[in-house]
């Protein structure tokens, strides 16, 4: 048998977990060896945890290469009890410089989506209310897009709040969200405006605020807008 490797790892350990499986059985390889021995599941995510306890264990972190070129650790913002998550891809310049995730252009514009679109449809919710986080913590260089490995690493952070935090819907902004959160490798154009699940938790797929800025986006920014106005009637109606 091949070894597994990161990822089936985890999409097996998940699995059981769901089964409510808390011990596997090893059987001995050589008849000599004793008897069955067992391997109690180490919990992905501990029961009760909180925000705070998860920042506390990241710490100074320096567990993949992006800690080199970042200011400040960007690790969330919002009411830590949101029924809506919206996880994005990584910290920009802005968001580097101020320890905080969409503060930037793309952040007034997520700001703008969030607050206008759910007055519009008679819900009153401010930006305050939702949280707000990315798959990694750290700045990539050049803003490019995270490495598997880097967001794997800071994957099990993000695995830690959603499970804390325990929203009834999560919107992912991206294609690096998407796939972080969903496991599909389609691009956000063919996966936007779906419904998917992390875990048992409902997950809509849209375009990151940062795409929609650019002009020739205008078809994108009314598919976003209608996004959105799913994920509101869903969690708040």
């Amino acid at each position: 048998m091949q070894p597994m490797d990161t990822d089936s790892l985890r999409q097996y350990l998940e699995f059981y977990q769901d089964l409510k499986i808390r011990t596997l059985y090893r059987q001995p390889r050589l008849p000599t060896q004793a008897a069955t021995k067992t391997v109690d599941l180490i919990p992905l995510a501990p029961e009760g945890e909180t925000l705070l306890q998860i920042i506390q264990d990241i710490g100074d972190c320096r567990r993949c290469r992006l800690h080199e070129g970042r200011n400040k650790l960007v690790f969330g913002i919002g009411d830590e009890h949101a029924p809506l998550v919206f996880v994005g891809e990584g910290p920009g310049a802005d968001e580097d410089a101020q320890g905080f995730p969409f503060v930037g252009k793309a952040g007034q514009l997520l700001t703008q989506m969030i607050e206008n679109t759910s007055k519009k449809e008679g819900i009153s919710l401010s930006r305050e209310q939702v949280y707000i986080c990315n798959v990694v913590k750290c700045r990539p260089p050049g803003n490019r897009t995270p490495e598997p490995d880097e967001m794997e690493v800071c994957g099990q952070f993000l695995y830690r709040q959603l499970s804390a935090i325990r929203p009834k819907a999560i919107c992912a902004l991206g294609g690096t969200a998407a796939r972080a959160l969903t496991g599909h490798k389609e691009g956000v154009t063919k996966m936007r405006g779906k419904w998917f699940q992390w875990r048992d938790i409902a997950v809509m797929v849209t375009y990151h605020p940062s795409y929609l800025l650019r002009p020739y986006n205008q078809d994108a920014k009314r598919e976003a807008w209608e996004d959105l106005k799913k994920v509101l009637h869903f969690v708040y109606d």
